[in-house]
């Protein structure tokens, strides 16, 4: 498999896409106006503590207070700090955050671990109060109209490792499978925290990261050494910050995308931009040396992106179907509770008996499936409704297929097998906007609802507002003002209809279209 990373960089917009094969995988946008805060440190204060919900509102300086839950505050016997941990899963690429020690902000409950522990969550009332200043961390922009989503467990990833600074854990991601490499990892790392134990600093945790696989020691302890470095620019930071200040900013998208996405097995980097191909050659010089070759600047004349076709995958992503090479197609419905996933044969007949025809539409949507998601970044509860299958080990086959593709997911994805419905369900975790949410906004016209009233509908309508307006109000005559659409039906169609209502009435009405009207709207007029 070859893959290439492709950095597109204009003066308010960076976009990355990750192609594998030719095929467009992923696509990261970030803009100039609007960054994404995932990964931020801010210094915030508790605007509302909600005892019905275990939760609060923090303001930490952005448009709407944000969202803290009791599971996600930590708690410690040890002293009144705000300490971290992490589960063994390394972060994506959009969830790359950073951590901090910082001042005396969450009341100790217990010593058995986090919110997310087995020890009973705390009412909210017990950990904190309005009022109180909190260091936070953002784990999801915000969405829609709901707030970011924040939390105390604070990390600082790197290139091989995340850092748990009040931690003492030493987890190992669980995509690194070769289990001698697994604990010659957790010895490199445990050996450099009991050497800092030693020399009197602090002892921290660590998560080992996927792309630490293979790598010497002397990288590991750059990369420990970088973290340390980082920890202690941010401990100042919240020293000296104010209220609603943002105390550590991840890094910029190119940057991240050097640093998370570029494994071995990628071919090149290639970066439209001489000025940042030369910032990221720096930066990877300095902590992946072994990598930094890879990147190159792109000089063609064409749009890098063009040249791959990425341009029409992006279009494409935004369509509600999706074509299968045999003829089958998908239907990805995105709604505000979940995304369902509807697998249809189409045109494809096949060549035996129906049973194996569905089989092979079904293991070619569920490699389809795995790709549109991490494409277009859908997250939260996925229903794949999956066609029928009689046979128990195609349903396996299938599902094992699905459980393949995403095994390349940066995103965490847990699968179900089939339900007595035959659907399967699945989470993928989402930290921001989807694709099209970003990219696109609700229809003016019809609210978002990907639907019109009809001409028929909107004619009828009309009539019973006419009716309720000459019952309320006296008028000699009325005007309608409505879509030219509406009223050619009305003129034409319904010409009978509007003459019988002239006469019930006793009043005149006269039609006019406006092209500013959509097809839903229109005024009657008291003349």
């Amino acid at each position: 498999m070859t893959e290439e990373i492709l950095v597109n960089v204009t003066p308010r917009e960076t976009r990355v896409a990750v192609v594998e094969n030719g095929m467009l995988q992923e696509l990261h946008i970030e803009r100039g106006w609007r960054r994404g805060v995932v990964g931020n440190i801010y210094k915030g204060k508790v605007q509302r503590v909600m005892p019905g919900m275990q939760a609060a509102f923090v303001e930490i300086g952005l448009d709407r207070a944000a969202f803290l839950h009791a599971n996600d505050i930590f708690r410690s016997a040890i002293a009144p700090v705000i300490d971290t941990a992490l589960a063994a899963t390394e972060p994506p690429l959009e969830q790359d955050g950073a951590a901090t020690a910082p001042p005396a902000v969450v009341p100790q409950a217990n010593g058995n671990g986090n919110g997310n522990g087995h020890a009973p969550v705390p009412p909210i009332t017990e950990l904190l109060r309005e009022g109180q200043e909190i260091v936070v961390q953002v784990v999801k922009d915000p969405i829609g109209s709901k707030g970011a989503r924040l939390t105390t467990q604070i990390s600082i990833p790197s290139r091989y490792l995340v850092l748990l600074p009040q931690s003492k854990v030493i987890g190992v991601s669980s995509r690194i499978e070769d289990e001698a490499e697994r604990q010659r990892l957790k010895s490199l790392v445990s050996a450099q925290a009991s050497a800092d134990a030693s020399a009197g600093q602090p002892q921290h945790g660590y998560i080992v990261r996927t792309n630490a696989e293979g790598q010497p020691a002397e990288a590991i302890a750059e990369d420990i050494a970088y973290l340390g470095r980082a920890l202690a620019l941010i401990e100042n930071n919240v020293r000296t910050a104010r209220v609603g200040h943002c105390v550590y900013e991840d890094l910029t998208l190119p940057m991240r995308a050097v640093r998370d996405l570029i494994r071995r097995d990628v071919e090149k980097v290639k970066v439209d931009s001489r000025e940042t191909c030369d910032r990221l050659r720096t930066f990877a010089a300095q902590y992946m040396p072994g990598l930094a070759e890879k990147i190159e600047h792109y000089s063609g004349a064409r749009p890098v992106f063009d040249l791959y076709g990425v341009e029409d995958e992006i279009q494409r992503a935004l369509d509600k179907e999706v074509p299968l090479k045999s003829g089958g197609y998908l239907v990805i419905d995105q709604t505000e509770a979940m995304t369902t996933v509807d697998v249809n044969t189409g045109s494809f007949l096949g060549q035996r008996n129906l049973e194996e025809t569905v089989y092979r539409t079904n293991l070619e949507a569920a490699q389809a499936v795995a790709r549109q998601l991490r494409l277009r970044n859908l997250g939260g509860i996925i229903i794949i409704d999956f066609i029928d299958m009689v046979d128990p080990e195609h349903r396996r086959q299938v599902l094992r297929t699905l459980e393949k593709s995403l095994a390349r997911d940066h995103a965490k994805t847990t699968v179900y097998d089939f339900s007595p419905l035959g659907l399967v369900e699945m989470t993928r975790k989402r930290t921001i906007e989807s694709l099209q949410r970003q990219l696109s906004e609700p229809c003016h016209e019809c609210g978002g609802r990907g639907t019109l009233k009809t001409a028929e509908t909107v004619t009828y309508e009309i009539f019973r507002e006419i009716t309720r307006a000459v019952r309320q109000f006296e008028a000699a005559r009325l005007l309608v003002i409505a879509s030219p659409k509406v009223v050619a039906r009305i003129t034409d169609e319904e010409s009978a209809a509007v003459a019988e209502l002239e006469e019930f009435l006793g009043k005149t009405i006269r039609f006019q279209a406006d092209e500013q009207y959509t097809q839903e709207q229109f005024d009657v007029v008291l003349l």
